[in-house]
């Protein structure tokens, strides 16, 4: 199975290069199954239902929170109809919305999807460890699931390889969101998990983490706030990871990192060529 998941989109920029791309991106890598992250989709802070609605349309078979899922008020009402957005798992018991979905791929497979919030320098949410444990328990791969695909959204490194390392062998790839700068350590875990710590945000680079230099800058230099953070709105990078799992396994076969458009060094998977 051919499974591209795409780094937290920013702003109008970070949507612009997906609406753009990911169609013909889905038709030429003729791939079975997309994920973006949406959480910063919105002015930067939080996804609306027109917004996730524009991003299925595009390609996106599945989109993901984090820890802005509710910036946008409205999301708390919406959720609970959009089958496939998937908020954080560990939130407490009674959060609206779902922290798993199990979604049908272009070719019929079965594909888990689960968004994890992590705890180090973050909201202090139940144990995203045991969350998943349940989760991979109750649907597990290749018995209930073709493949299952986890996105750990988390401030710290050593908090999304751990979860890596934690989930290795039982999913078909763990993902690290949040931190808006791609990493450079993609590659299959022992296990047979495809595994990057940040797979980097889609928007603008020109930027502080997404947001328009001179506020971030200001506050850095002042300590006193001037005004409200604005995404940046320049050409964005999409930024992602390829993953090619095996059908008999449900495990990674190959991973290769995705970089088009905008301030960094174009990547595609070679593997996925015309």
């Amino acid at each position: 199975m051919r499974i591209l998941f795409i780094g937290d989109v920013v702003g109008r920029s970070g949507r612009a290069v997906v609406l753009e791309r990911l169609p013909e991106l889905v038709r030429d890598w003729r791939l079975d199954f997309v994920v973006v992250n949406g959480e910063n989709a919105a002015g930067g802070f939080g996804i609306t239902e027109l917004i996730y609605h524009d991003l299925l349309s595009a390609g996106a078979d599945a989109v993901t929170l984090g820890n802005h899922s509710w910036d946008q008020r409205e999301a708390l009402v919406f959720i609970e109809r959009a089958e496939k957005l998937v908020r954080p798992l560990n939130y407490p018991p009674g959060t609206p919305g779902r922290g798993v979905a199990l979604v049908e791929a272009r070719n019929g497979a079965r594909v888990l999807v689960t968004n994890l919030l992590g705890r180090v320098f973050m909201d202090p949410l139940d144990d995203p460890f045991a969350a998943v444990e349940r989760e991979i328990a109750a649907c597990p791969l290749r018995d209930a699931a073709d493949a299952i695909v986890v996105d750990m959204h988390a401030e710290t490194t050593s908090e999304k390889q751990a979860m890596g390392h934690f989930l290795d062998g039982r999913a078909s790839l763990v993902v690290g969101t949040h931190t808006h700068a791609p990493t450079a350590d993609h590659r299959i875990l022992p296990g047979g998990t495809a595994f990057m710590s940040d797979v980097g945000m889609t928007g603008d680079y020109d930027t502080v983490i997404g947001m328009a230099k001179d506020e971030p800058l200001n506050r850095f230099l002042r300590r006193i706030p001037g005004g409200r953070f604005e995404p940046g709105g320049g050409p964005a990078t999409l930024c992602g990871l390829a993953v090619e799992t095996d059908d008999k396994t449900g495990l990674a076969a190959k991973v290769a990192p995705v970089r088009i458009g905008g301030a960094l060094e174009p990547a595609v998977p070679a593997f996925w060529a015309a």
